[in-house]
């Protein structure tokens, strides 16, 4: 399974961005999806994500202002009300439904100014 994420760049805080993730190596449903983000000097963190299908959720700190959203083995993450604290390396994951595999996408950075 390939992951290819799309979408990141540079906007001023409260600005939005939208960002994209295709998949491709597979024709299974991939129930498991999410986005993570990683700050310099910090862990990866989950910021959303799609467990068992359609059951989404959250990290606190973007609850009301991201939106996961999916078509087929497509997904997507809206993200209004940008804050600095959202800068990072937004990164695309997957897990295979029969073997657990997880895989992940290539990153991209998103900045949000002050």
């Amino acid at each position: 399974v390939q992951l290819q994420a799309s979408g990141g760049g540079l906007v001023q805080a409260g600005g939005s961005l939208s960002l994209s993730c295709t998949t491709s190596g597979t024709v299974i449903r991939l129930n498991d999806m999410g986005w993570y983000r990683q700050a310099p000097g910090k862990e990866r963190e989950l910021v959303a994500g799609f467990n068992g299908g359609e059951n989404t959720n959250y990290a606190d700190s973007v609850k009301g202002r991201f939106t996961i959203s999916r078509d087929k083995n497509t997904f997507y993450l809206q993200m209004n009300s940008l804050k600095p604290d959202d800068s990072g390396v937004y990164y695309c994951n997957a897990v295979h439904p029969i073997t657990r595999r997880s895989f992940w996408g290539q990153g991209t950075q998103v900045t949000v100014s002050s």
